[in-house]
C-alpha cells in the first residue's frame, strides 16, 4: 500500500507552484503552523538557500510569549521575520502561505510582516 500526499500537502504543491511563476525572481515568505508552534522562513529558491528564518522557539520570543500557538505569536514571529529579511537586504517577497487558509495565525503573521517593512 503506497502512502500518497495529504491534502495539505497537495495544496501546499499547488499554491507553490502558482508563487513560482509569479515570484519574477523575488524570494518567498514561506510559513508553517503546527499545533503547537508557527515558523516562517525567507527562502531564495534561485540558489536555493534560506536568507532568513524566525519560529515561535526563538530565544527573542521565548519571554515575550505565552505559547506558540496563538495569534499574538504569530505577531511576534511575522515581526521578527520582517526584521531578520530586511537585515539580510530583503524588502520584496512572495507570500507561501503553505496549504493553509489565509486566516488566523497564517494571516496575523502576514499582517505583521507587512508592518515590519516587507512588502508582498
Amino acid at each position: 500500500m503506497s502512502k500518497g500526499l495529504t491534502n495539505r500537502e497537495k495544496r501546499a504543491l499547488r499554491v507553490r507552484r502558482a508563487i513560482r511563476r509569479a515570484a519574477n525572481g523575488r524570494p518567498r515568505l514561506s510559513v508553517f503552523r503546527s499545533s503547537k508552534n508557527i515558523y516562517a522562513q525567507v527562502i531564495d529558491d534561485a540558489k536555493g538557500h534560506t536568507v532568513a528564518a524566525a519560529s515561535s522557539l526563538d530565544k527573542d520570543l521565548r519571554g515575550s510569549i505565552k505559547t506558540g500557538a496563538d495569534k499574538a505569536a504569530a505577531e511576534a514571529v511575522g515581526k521578527l521575520i520582517a526584521q531578520r529579511a530586511i537585515d539580510a537586504g530583503i524588502k520584496q517577497v512572495v507570500f507561501d502561505r503553505g496549504g493553509y487558509l489565509y486566516h488566523g495565525r497564517v494571516k496575523a503573521l502576514a499582517d505583521a510582516a507587512r508592518e515590519g517593512g516587507l512588502e508582498f
